[in-house]
């Protein structure tokens, strides 16, 4: 609670000591001759009239404090309160000190007059005094008065303050009783508010009772108009009814009439049913029987189909000669001489003829030519579904449980590995995709016969008598493989064996494996392929209808190239030169193997077959013996400075196309 403020009660007191009755008295000594001043009246009630005081003479004064509590202190001069002489340092008069001497034309009443005035001002002081004690007096009644009025004021406001706690409770209480009745007329309101929405509700649920009591009565109104007329529309149909049934009545008797027909002729569509029954089983049984003669056709089939390949020759020679590439000419020169290339039988295609001139040293010009005949010739613009036209036969035979191998031959550059591997685009694919695409096809054209086939790829590299895995997990595979052959199956140890699902598995195998190839720039080809890559494709079958199994193997090799040790231009780097000594290694004794099956050693009975020679021999020995069919695919290059290779290749070729092998026996497996 605050304060009141207190009025300043003795402030008028105090002013009153600052009066008039507080004025200096004049200096001693001064002259008689100035008047006095007057004092000035003090204020207030019982103070006396004002007195003339004369300036008195300077004094020493004391400082009169009047003090009371909370108001200010103010000093008022006054004399002591001794109303005796002054005592103490005072200006005393010249006369009264010490003697002078006297001087020249001073008075000799001068003394006299100065005590005379002595009086005057001692009695002058005397008055001053008296009045300042009345003043004194008069003040200390006055403070009293206004003590007491202070007093009075302290208990007025202390009652005050009663009042205003007073009042101030009564307010708190009286907030406290409207705060109570805010809540009570809230609630009341709310209440008011609920009870007028339910109301309100009452009377909409009331309203749409009255509107659908109003729908329900104009319903039941056209219902009871619908109702008189469906009562008049039943009167005028009994009428009609009633002409009907006479008219019905007579269609009964036709109609009784004509069901006996027609049980007659359920008898017969009947007796027709059982004769159809009777044709279903007689065709159901023949089907049967043609299932058997289809499945014996099979088989027929496959026997024909060997037996067509083995008047083919179970060792047959393509050659292919490549087009004239741009990358074959050297930057100096605009073309590239191309060799004479002859193919005089236009409807086989079974001739190739090359053709050389040269001057002699006599200046006389001199021509040689080489004629050449095998199983078929591709000329330069044969396709690679041409060429896979014409072998895709051996596939079918490997799914019927054969062995068969195909191998491209020839020197670096000639096309060897495009036409075994193939482009990036359909029309470019390759021997080993379009082969692993033929098996796939036939064997799930041969699912609707019973047939199961299981399918596993393997890729493997024979580079310096080393055989390397193209498909294993290492950048470079370090482990020791081995050749084992066991009852016309070979196997290699511890190489990653492919199961196949479909073909597009097969071209993923293929970058993977052209990735680890090993290959290395010769003077033949700026990229040459140094090692000979061997993909087997592993096909197992089973049919359950008949219990027939087979194990049959295609084997896709790419040579490596077959130029001679000068022609190569390795002999200056060793490496390349046990390279290629390699490499003329395996391919002479590929050469010594055919020629020894050529010689009637092909059963292994007449002669020996120097199959393990080289590990490339030994590897296709079940692919080159009696038992599989075989196909050499020779490639040759067009250009002029090539023709001394391509004569060894055509040459080797020929010794391989005149030899003849036994009779290819079919893989079963054993139960």
């Amino acid at each position: 609670m605050s304060r009141l403020p207190q009025p300043n009660l003795k402030r008028k007191a105090v002013d009153d000591l600052d009066g008039p009755g507080t004025s200096k008295l004049p200096a001693l000594g001064s002259s008689t001759s100035q008047p006095t001043r007057p004092t000035r009246t003090l204020a207030g009630k019982g103070h006396p009239p004002a007195l003339t005081v004369p300036r008195a003479p300077l004094l020493q004064t004391t400082n009169i404090t009047t003090t009371r509590p909370g108001a200010k202190q103010r000093a008022v001069s006054a004399p002591p309160k001794s109303s005796g002489p002054v005592r103490g340092p005072q200006r005393v008069p010249a006369a009264t000190s010490k003697a002078a001497p006297p001087t020249k034309g001073s008075s000799s009443l001068q003394p006299v007059q100065e005590d005379g005035r002595w009086i005057e001002v001692q009695e002058q002081l005397h008055g001053m005094q008296a009045a300042q004690k009345n003043d004194r007096e008069t003040l200390r009644a006055e403070m009293a008065a206004e003590r007491a009025k202070r007093e009075e004021l302290e208990r007025f406001h202390r009652t005050l303050e009663q009042d205003l706690v007073t009042a101030r409770s009564l307010e708190q209480e009286s907030r406290r009783a409207v705060n109570v009745a805010s809540d009570e007329l809230d609630r009341l309101k709310k209440k008011h508010a609920s009870e007028l929405m339910d109301f309100e509700l009452a009377q909409t649920r009331l309203e749409r009772e009255n509107r659908q009591l109003k729908d329900d009565v104009r319903v039941l109104e056209d219902d009871l108009r619908r109702e008189k007329d469906t009562t008049r529309s039943l009167k005028e149909t009994i009428s009609q009814q009633s002409t009907a049934h006479v008219t019905l009545t007579a269609q009964i008797t036709a109609l009784q009439s004509q069901s006996g027909a027609v049980v007659n002729e359920l008898d017969a569509v009947r007796a027709h049913a059982a004769d159809l029954l009777s044709q279903l089983q007689k065709e159901k049984a023949r089907a049967d029987e043609l299932e058997h003669d289809l499945l014996e056709a099979e088989t027929l089939r496959r026997k024909l189909h060997n037996m067509v390949q083995e008047l083919k020759g179970n060792i047959r020679v393509f050659c292919r000669v490549r087009p004239a590439l741009p990358s074959d000419g050297s930057p100096s020169n605009t073309g590239v001489e191309v060799a004479s290339i002859a193919y005089p039988d236009k409807r086989d295609h079974k001739e190739i003829v090359l053709s050389s001139s040269s001057e002699s040293a006599m200046g006389a010009e001199r021509k040689e030519t080489w004629q050449f005949s095998f199983d078929r010739v591709f000329e330069p613009h044969s396709s690679q579904a041409d060429v896979f036209e014409e072998i895709s036969q051996l596939a079918q035979s490997c799914v019927d449980g054969y062995n068969v191998c195909i191998f491209a031959y020839g020197q670096t550059g000639s096309g060897k590995s495009f036409t075994m591997e193939g482009g990036a685009s359909r029309e470019m694919q390759g021997m080993i995709p379009r082969a692993v695409e033929q098996v796939f096809r036939t064997s799930e054209h041969l699912r609707s016969k019973g047939w199961e086939y299981k399918l596993e790829g393997q890729f493997v590299e024979i580079y310096n008598e080393t055989i390397n895995d193209l498909l294993g997990s290492g950048e470079f595979d370090k482990k020791k493989h081995d050749i084992k052959h066991d009852k016309g199956s070979t196997r290699i140890t511890d190489v990653v064996v492919v199961p196949l699902n479909s073909p597009a598995q097969v071209a993923s195998l293929l970058s993977l494996a052209q990735s680890r190839r090993s290959v290395a720039a010769t003077l033949m080809n700026e990229r040459s392929s140094r090692s000979h890559s061997v993909f087997t494709l592993r096909i197992s079958g089973s049919n359950a209808m008949t219990g027939e199994t087979c194990d049959g193997a295609l084997n896709l090799v790419d040579l490596a190239g077959s130029e001679r040790l000068n022609a190569s231009g390795a002999g200056s780097d060793k490496e390349r030169l046990r390279e290629t000594q390699s490499i003329n290694k395996s391919l002479s004794a590929l050469g010594d193997v055919i020629a020894a099956l050529g010689a009637g050693g092909a059963s292994g009975e007449k002669g020996h077959i120097p199959y393990r020679n080289s590990k490339l021999t030994y590897l296709l020995q079940n692919s080159l013996s009696g038992n599989s069919k075989t196909l050499m695919l020779l490639n040759l290059s067009p250009l002029a400075a090539h023709l001394n290779e391509s004569l060894c290749s055509l040459r080797f070729a020929t010794k391989v196309n005149n030899t003849t092998l036994g009779t290819a026996k079919r893989q079963i497996k054993s139960s």
